[in-house]
């Protein structure tokens, strides 16, 4: 990598790093839902083009949706409501395609349970998602990097099975630093590795689609980082099983 190039995704990553900040200490329900509902329609137009789609119904429901989530206890729920009206939308005129509905499944009801995370469990818990996402790209660069051999998947072609082993193990302990203060010690150790494990496989199937589409990045709003998407991508996994996980043990 050039050094502007890396110069270039460390600036990007230092004002993203930032904002996340500020987010966190302001600690505001409704800044919090505004941040998230501004990426959550970013994703959707970079998912819509991933899925070569461009029903504006999509957006127009999401962002209704989205609206409603932040008076509604659990947010997650609300993509059920809106899946039923586009498919009676559908079964009344054809007027939009089943392939229309895809940003729905991702990533509009991931961004719910993030929003969903944060209202149930407060700020600390969202911290605890970014931590272990972030341990885990970082932990399986720099172990990748040093010590990478085997391939992982032929999805990703740059990850290798010791980098993303790495990832998980770094992600693991630091998570593990930043649990929920209703979970013990070992709860939150192994909750942290589930979810580290998730984040992986997000990171993954964005690839995946992206390599469908036969795109590089899904995006260019971040320079040097790509799109929205592939800055969330770990988290559209993590989050599910975080929040699960959380409803199961606390």
């Amino acid at each position: 990598m050039a050094s502007s190039d890396l110069k270039q995704r460390v600036t990007t990553a230092v004002l993203l790093f930032a904002g996340f900040l500020i987010v966190g200490l302001v600690n505001n329900i409704f800044l919090t839902w505004a941040v998230l509902g501004i990426m959550m329609l970013v994703s959707i137009a970079e998912a819509q083009k991933i899925f070569d789609t461009a029903s504006k119904d999509i957006l127009i429901y999401s962002l209704l949706v989205w609206a409603i989530a932040l008076f509604y206890p659990k947010p997650e729920d609300l993509v059920f409501v809106v899946a039923i009206l586009l498919l009676s939308k559908l079964a009344y005129n054809n007027s939009i395609k089943p392939k229309d509905m895809l940003p729905l499944a991702y990533p509009l009801v991931s961004y719910l349970f993030i929003f969903s995370l944060y209202v149930s469990y407060g700020m600390k818990a969202l911290i605890w998602l970014i931590v272990i996402v972030v341990s885990v790209d970082i932990g399986a660069y720099f172990v990748g990097k040093k010590f990478g051999k085997t391939k992982f998947s032929p999805t990703s072609p740059n990850k290798t099975l010791e980098g993303v082993a790495g990832g998980i193990i770094v992600a693991t302990i630091l998570g593990s630093l930043f649990v929920v203060s209703e979970l013990s010690f070992i709860v939150g150790l192994l909750i942290s590795f589930i979810v580290a494990i998730s984040s992986i496989f997000g990171d993954l199937f964005e690839s995946y689609l992206k390599r469908q589409a036969e795109i590089k990045d899904s995006g260019d709003i971040f320079p040097g980082h790509g799109g929205m998407l592939d800055r969330a991508d770990g988290y559209l996994f993590a989050s599910v099983i975080l929040v699960v996980l959380l409803r199961f043990t606390v």
